[in-house]
C-alpha cells in the first residue's frame, strides 16, 4: 500500500510553502506544527541536506470525528504534509489519510479518511 499521496512541482521552496500553507487553508486545515528537518540536522548533527519542511496540518472537525472513533488516533494525527526540494524540483508530500484506516482496521475512520483525503487532494491539485 502507499502511504503518501504527492505532487513535483517546478517553483521556489519558500513560494511552495506559502503555496500549500494556503491551499491547505482553503480545505480548513490549519498547521499546528511546523518542523525544520534541515534547520534540525544542521544545529544537532552538522548535517547539510536539502530543504524539508514537515507541516504537521490539522482540520478540527475530521479530528474530531477520528477521536471520537478511537483516541488512540492521535497518534497519527495531524495530517504531515512534507515539502521538500529534490533536484530542480519541488516535492509535496501528505500523509494518504487511508493509511490512519489501514493501521488501525477500524470502519469507523473510513468516511473520516475519504474525507481527509478529498480535502487533501484538492489541496494538492490546486498546487499543480
Amino acid at each position: 500500500m502507499s502511504y503518501d499521496r504527492t505532487v513535483r512541482l517546478r517553483s521556489e521552496f519558500t513560494a511552495t510553502v506559502k503555496a500549500v500553507r494556503e491551499a491547505l487553508a482553503e480545505q480548513g486545515f490549519g498547521v499546528l506544527t511546523e518542523i525544520d528537518v534541515q534547520a534540525t540536522l544542521k544545529a544537532k548533527l552538522g548535517h547539510e541536506m536539502e530543504d524539508y519542511l514537515i507541516l504537521g496540518a490539522c482540520n478540527p472537525p475530521l479530528a474530531h470525528r477520528a477521536l471520537e472513533a478511537d483516541r488512540a488516533i492521535g497518534l497519527l494525527l495531524p495530517c504531515n504534509v512534507v515539502v521538500r526540494t529534490e533536484g530542480d524540483s519541488t516535492v509535496v508530500q501528505a500523509l494518504d489519510p487511508a493509511a490512519m484506516v489501514a493501521f488501525t482496521g477500524l470502519p469507523a475512520l473510513e468516511p473520516v479518511a475519504a474525507e481527509a483525503t478529498r480535502r487533501l487532494d484538492a489541496a494538492l491539485a490546486s498546487l499543480t
